[in-house]
């Protein structure tokens, strides 16, 4: 089956396109960025051929669509645009939804939970409408974020709130980033077929950690929304909602809370700056704010992975992958510092060459807990999704 994976941003359009009968292969993979903001910039790259980029005017996703379809039959990857049989989406927040098909009622509950996910689930519903003018007889899925999460125990669900606001408004602790958890725990499998718990600690521009036993989720640091939970790039993280009483009475409108707490916190609002490595080159210049900021960072990941050594009775192993996560050696370092106790001994040397898309063990051999760092493969557990909905299996 030939499946295009698609990943939808507020202004980003970028896909993958696997031939799912033939090992699983890359077909061609492509991206267009600024989508509505004038001057788009895109590129494309098919098999051993040379990639090719343009920067155009995309209005919409549809444009970007179009367009980047179009490269994928000039470059001869697919004759027609019509050989694509099956098309799945990275998406992101569906409440109670896990893998399923798009239809309407797909669509109606994105958008019902589209007041928590202004970012995300606008731009996925104008690709998928997008998508099924363009390609109407392909069929469409949705393979959710929170769909791996839906195995955690309710007790690590629910908040204690009014419990009718949890049964009628679905409001509880729902998990995302699921087809990255999710490709790990499934790579782990096949590289340590031995090791049950896991705690993987996803770090990038958004970050997440989760405790995985037996290949299923059983804890996530993300809330409700994909704002919570370890602080991110430009995301605030775990926050008091009390405290926004503090700041409605300094005359701060409640539109301006959101933006700055969506778009303005996390390492841009505490360091200026929402790339971890700029952070880091501050602080070791002798930034103050930027150095408090990688300690909050720290701090936050420590805590959640003290937690689900807790929740998981110790862990087999310790995993890393995200942008922070494969490269960042010296936070992986804090974050595991001083946890001999807990059997987690790190190899300085290793966790030091160890970085970028190659996989690599961690730690030095001699405790219980095994560390690695893995590159994360979201699209391809998308496109598992996308084949096993559409055939049954």
């Amino acid at each position: 089956m030939i499946v295009l994976v698609s990943n939808i941003g507020t202004t980003t359009f970028k896909f993958k396109l696997f031939d799912m009968a033939k090992g699983e292969s890359v077909l061609a993979e492509g991206a267009a960025d600024r989508i509505g903001q004038g001057k788009s910039a895109w590129w494309m790259t098919a098999g051993a051929s040379p990639k090719v980029s343009g920067t155009t005017d995309l209005a919409d996703h549809a444009a970007a669509i179009e367009l980047l379809l179009g490269e994928l039959t000039k470059a001869g990857v697919i004759k027609s645009i019509d050989e694509v049989q099956a098309i799945g989406f990275k998406a992101v927040h569906g409440g109670p939804l896990s893998v399923v098909r798009v239809d309407e009622r797909v669509l109606r509950v994105m958008r019902d939970f589209s007041d928590v996910t202004p970012l995300h689930n606008p731009p996925y519903i104008a690709a998928m409408e997008a998508f099924a003018k363009r390609l109407p007889k392909v069929p469409q899925v949705a393979a959710f974020e929170t769909s791996f999460h839906q195995t955690i125990p309710l007790k690590r669900q629910a908040y204690a709130i009014p419990y009718e606001w949890t049964e009628k408004l679905g409001i509880r602790r729902y998990g995302f980033h699921g087809a990255s958890h999710r490709y790990i725990a499934t790579r782990m499998k096949e590289l340590a077929p031995s090791v049950r718990k896991i705690v993987n600690l996803h770090l990038g521009g958004s970050c997440s950690v989760c405790a995985i036993e037996d290949g299923k989720s059983v804890a996530n640091s993300f809330g409700m929304t994909t704002q919570t939970g370890i602080p991110h790039a430009a995301r605030v993280g775990d926050f008091d909602a009390f405290a926004m009483m503090k700041l409605l009475k300094q005359g701060i409108d409640l539109d301006t809370i959101w933006k700055k707490l969506g778009k303005e916190s996390g390492m841009l609002g505490m360091a200026g700056s929402q790339d971890m490595r700029d952070v880091e080159t501050k602080a070791a210049a002798g930034d103050a704010r930027a150095k408090l900021a990688v300690e909050v960072f720290v701090e936050a990941c420590r805590h959640y992975l003290g937690a689900y050594l807790v929740v998981l009775n110790g862990a087999d192993a310790i995993t890393f992958t995200g942008g922070i996560g494969q490269n960042g050696s010296a936070i992986r370092a804090a974050i595991l510092e001083g946890m001999e106790w807990a059997g987690v001994r790190l190899d300085p040397e290793k966790n030091k060459t160890t970085r970028g898309n190659i996989e690599g063990r961690l730690d030095d051999g001699q405790g219980r807990v095994q560390i690695w760092m893995l590159p994360t493969n979201e699209e391809l557990i998308v496109a598992r999704q996308t084949v096993a909905t559409l055939t049954g299996t």
